[in-house]
């Protein structure tokens, strides 16, 4: 008899898939397509095919190769993925536009490769890196994880990566290091977000976890989704997923990572701190000033099925995660 222990994190009944249709992955691929299509609240002009939406990535055929022989793991197993359609279509992604739909728009020229990563600070190990270099040490997985937008909306997306633990470890950070700080590419050439008129961002953009977040065993680098290389529009080549925190903290499109001693001043911090703090943890009884946040909308959903469903704390991670902010005063370290 195989006993099997709850925890917070595992999925709702209302929210699992079933074992045959988890087991058939790629059926469920282009099956997906079709859901969010009828479901999905983006323009009907936005929505496209899952074919035509998973050519807007541009990886080398070593790095699909590493993807596509990712492990599967038991994370997330239950859950119900959010349809490929509304992953690569509804992004928030502000170096190619602020609409939802911008990205999948205009990433499809984006070049990922090749990819450099930048390592400076409090380490040892200094240096430039490239993707191959990062990844030739490394084991890909899947991991099914929950994604809450501090906007109130979610998803549910198959991620290919590695713990970043892993990767930090190799660079040897020092005592002093209490932080880490990530970097996205600013290209302006390339994302047309960057040389707008009207952005009040000052890129690049920037975020940061404490020490002890970056090495937990949730914290994920990822670059892939859904079976495949990362789509340009969601962060390609090599992008950070937190999946307790707000999904603006899932950085994309990753240059550089810097171990530093203070911490970072990072981009929505430095543009609206009344509104978006570092912790970022998601949290249903600390409200957006401008909204609650103690529902969200799953998608896919509509004006007639808007979905709606109770916000977990720390999305459903407290188990994993609550120790990490033991003692602290989580309404003023929002």
């Amino acid at each position: 008899m195989i006993i099997k222990r709850t925890k917070k994190s595992d999925a709702l009944s209302s929210e699992i898939t079933s074992h045959s249709s988890y087991l058939n992955r790629r059926q469920f691929l282009g099956q997906s397509a079709a859901v969010g299509l009828a479901a999905a609240s983006l323009p009907a002009q936005a929505i496209q095919t899952h074919e035509a939406s998973r050519n807007k990535n541009n990886g080398p055929a070593w790095l699909k190769q590493q993807v596509a022989a990712a492990k599967e793991t038991a994370w997330g197993k239950d859950e119900t993925l959010t349809p490929y359609s509304n992953v690569t279509q509804y992004n928030n992604f502000y170096e190619f536009g602020t609409s939802k739909e911008d990205p999948y728009r205009y990433a499809s020229k984006f070049k990922a490769d090749p990819w450099s990563v930048e390592i400076d600070g409090e380490c040892e190990v200094k240096g430039t890196f490239t993707l191959e270099d990062i990844l030739s040490q490394v084991d890909l997985e899947e991991r099914i994880y929950r994604l809450r937008c501090v906007e109130a909306w979610s998803m549910v997306i198959p991620w290919i990566g590695f713990e970043l633990s892993s990767l930090l470890k190799r660079f040897k950070p020092l005592s002093s290091a209490k932080y880490v700080e990530f970097t996205t590419l600013h290209d302006p050439k390339q994302m047309p977000g960057q040389r707008s008129v009207f952005s009040t961002i000052d890129w690049p953009y920037v975020e940061g976890l404490r020490m002890d977040e970056a090495m937990n065993p949730l914290t994920l680098m990822a670059v892939g989704l859904y079976g495949e290389v990362l789509p340009n529009q969601n962060g390609a080549p090599f992008r950070l997923v937190v999946p307790w925190k707000y999904g603006f903290k899932s950085i994309k499109s990753i240059v550089k990572i810097r171990f530093v001693e203070e911490m970072p001043k990072t981009t929505w911090v430095d543009l609206a701190p009344h509104e978006y703090g570092f912790y970022a943890n998601v949290n249903p009884q600390v409200d957006h000033p401008r909204w609650s946040q103690a529902r969200e909308r799953r998608l896919p959903s509509g004006l007639f099925k808007p979905n709606r469903i109770e916000t977990q704390m720390f999305n459903g991670y407290e188990e994993e995660v609550a120790s990490l902010y033991s003692g602290m005063n989580l309404r003023k370290f929002y």
